[in-house]
């Protein structure tokens, strides 16, 4: 049952990084973009660019190599450890996005970047009790 849940939210997980990525290269760019830190060292437009091929290419990979999937739940992971400085900038700049016009609603949003870690860990089978469940 665990490996079937585990597939399910491979499939899922790699599904919704695709429809993220292509969102941040067509209708919600100038969303993505209102998030990137203005301390962030790389242009906005760059960054959101790079960050939408990353998770194409990351969701491509947990759907359609799941030999790999231990590789590509931890590359998501980082992936979400990695962006979740900018989300933390987000809630303390004040910055409107996506819905996310007020303190707490941006506040709320931090608890959920530890989930998305979790679902990409268990994904990938890192959450493992044995190699073999």
């Amino acid at each position: 049952m665990t490996s079937i849940a585990r597939t399910a939210a491979r499939l899922l997980m790699g599904v919704a990084m695709v429809g993220a990525g292509v969102a941040h290269l067509t209708t919600q760019r100038e969303e993505f973009r209102a998030q990137v830190p203005e301390w962030f060292p790389v242009d906005e437009d760059l960054t959101v660019l790079g960050s939408g091929i990353v998770e194409i290419g990351l969701g491509v990979a947990f759907v359609a190599f799941p030999g790999k999937q231990r590789l590509v739940g931890g590359l998501l992971a980082a992936f979400f450890v990695v962006i979740f400085p900018g989300n933390i900038a987000q809630y303390v700049e004040g910055i409107d996005a996506f819905g996310l016009d007020t303190d707490s609603k941006r506040l709320i949003r931090l608890f959920f970047q530890p989930l998305l870690i979790l679902w990409a860990l268990f994904g990938g089978g890192w959450l493992r009790r044995t190699r073999d469940d």
